[in-house]
């Protein structure tokens, strides 16, 4: 999976990070497109000190939960956020006040969703907006495994599992330690990697059927 990520980082031209202990952190927005699963990732990944990479995948949601897409805090939706890399986006701080989490410091992009039927098809036709909305990565339940959204996420960035989010706290200190209060985060959507390929299958075949005529003609 290492290789795939960093393919991937570095075709989108995001920045990869490789010094000993500085993170990586790429939520993978899933194929799936019906809310209130956790059925994201959220993928960490950085080199120790003797130079080898370590990688981490958490399971999580990168979208909100069916009760916000019922019950929006804005009037045009819900929030999603939009795919991209946020350099420097995010700092260790207190989740609404209450907890230590990852909180946004600085603008993100997102998609407000106004259908609020649940189903997650097409991103990138509600409105966009930059800006600080509290975007923040964050655990559901404080013990144990969370298996339905809900209202654990109005956008925010959730870790299904406690325990997983306590360990990434963990590694994000290290950081913290070596590099300061400072983090990027990326989100890439599987759906857009899919269209991709399949665009670069469909471009391969295109291409090689007019390579074939062109032989047939010259014969």
């Amino acid at each position: 999976m290492l290789s795939k990520s960093l393919q991937i980082l570095r075709n989108k031209g995001y920045k990869i990070y490789r010094q000993p202990y500085r993170l990586n952190i790429v939520g993978y927005r899933s194929r799936f497109v019906r809310s209130n699963q956790f059925d994201d990732e959220i993928h960490v990944f950085y080199t120790n000190d003797k130079g080898k990479w370590v990688y981490h995948i958490f399971k999580a949601t990168t979208d909100p939960g069916q009760y916000w897409l019922e019950n929006p805090m804005h009037p045009q939706g819900t929030a999603f956020l939009k795919k991209g890399q946020y350099k420097y986006a995010y700092s260790l701080g207190l989740h609404r006040g209450i907890y230590p989490a990852l909180i946004q410091t600085a603008p993100v992009t997102i998609i407000r969703d106004y259908e609020r039927k649940g189903l997650f098809k097409w991103f990138e036709s509600g409105v966009t907006d930059t800006g600080r909305f509290g975007i923040n990565i964050h655990r559901a339940r404080k013990q144990g495994t969370t298996n339905v959204i809900d209202d654990f996420s109005a956008g925010c960035l959730v870790f299904a599992n406690a325990q997983d989010f306590n360990r990434f706290m963990n590694i994000a200190k290290q950081h913290l330690l070596r590099y300061g209060n400072s983090f990027t985060v990326s989100l890439v959507d599987f759906r857009d990697e899919r269209r991709r390929r399949l665009s670069h299958v469909a471009w391969g075949m295109v291409i090689s059927v007019g390579s074939l005529w062109l032989l047939n003609r010259l014969n």
